[in-house]
């Protein structure tokens, strides 16, 4: 096909433009990794660092380092970055999954089932959602103090505490995925019930496996904002070894010592375990998207 001179030009501005876009996103990452790798603890400099250190990223891995004579550094807060790092990952694992669970069958039961105040308790699932979580900070930390004094599991400074707090945020999932299940036939499950399936059967063996994209949507949805939340966790969270990454982080930046090297290693590992869920479940990802987002 020959093009003409236009169409040339505007390929060629279209290239050029994508590729601009392309280094603004890819910038403000490569920034984060070149300064874990600089000596010191300087945040301003070149994108490549002219003497590259892994001292940032032996403590992050809880490696052992050295001084410059080759003694060995004690450091008591070395392998306490792995420990945030596993909090993140226990505490947004769980938490995705039970709102899989919850927003799941709650999903199904407006989609599918007819009961009294239906639509007003939709409505009101819609309101709740267009309040931000930060705006219950000082409710929930006195539920949370409250709560911790008869079933101290559940209180303040700990992991199903948060847990439970991340709970409240199931009302959008539940609009997502009734949305999914809309565009699914009735009478796919009516069919079974015909040959003698319960409601429950129907949910399990017939919607859940159809409905496979739009709870992986969900799970990432849920994983990255909750590996990354801060404000309820540093209110919720306070002692040192029971802090997620996001709160862990955030100490490495105080007045007195900015510590950029050691923050911008966090940073970058924080990345590892939403790049391999978004990477595990990418195949489910656009139909999922598609098909439930935007049609709920």
């Amino acid at each position: 096909m020959i093009r003409s001179k236009y169409q040339w030009l505007q390929l060629t501005f279209t290239y050029a433009f994508l590729l601009f876009f392309i280094a603004l996103t890819l910038f403000p990452f490569l920034m984060i990794v070149s300064i874990s790798f600089r000596e010191g603890n300087q945040s301003v400099g070149s994108l490549i660092p002219k003497d590259i250190s892994l001292d940032h990223w032996r403590f992050v891995l809880g490696l052992p380092m050295y001084n410059t004579a080759g003694e060995l550094i004690k450091d008591t807060q070395s392998g306490i970055v792995l420990t945030w790092f596993w909090n993140s990952i226990k505490v947004s694992s769980i938490s995705s999954a039970l709102i899989l669970l919850l927003s799941g069958s709650g999903a199904y039961a407006f989609a599918r089932l007819k009961f009294k105040f239906r639509n007003n308790m939709l409505t009101g699932l819609m309101i709740l959602q267009m309040f931000p979580q930060v705006l219950a900070l000082v409710a929930i930390y006195a539920i949370l103090d409250t709560l911790g004094k008869f079933v101290p599991a559940f209180g303040l400074n700990t992991h199903p505490g948060i847990i439970l707090v991340y709970l409240g945020g199931v009302s959008m999932y539940i609009w997502m995925i009734k949305g999914y299940f809309d565009t699914i036939p009735a009478s796919v499950e009516e069919s079974a019930m015909i040959d003698g399936a319960t409601t429950f059967q129907t949910f399990y063996e017939i919607l859940l496996p159809m409905s496979l994209p739009i709870f992986a949507v969900v799970f990432i949805l849920s994983f990255i904002s909750y590996i990354g939340e801060y404000p309820v966790a540093s209110i919720c969270l306070v002692d040192s070894s029971n802090m997620t990454l996001a709160v862990g982080a955030n100490t490495f930046l105080y007045d007195q010592n900015y510590q950029w090297g050691r923050f911008a290693a966090t940073a970058v590992l924080s990345g590892i375990p939403i790049s391999m869920v978004f990477m595990l479940c990418q195949k489910f990802l656009v139909s999922g998207l598609t098909s439930g987002s935007v049609k709920g």
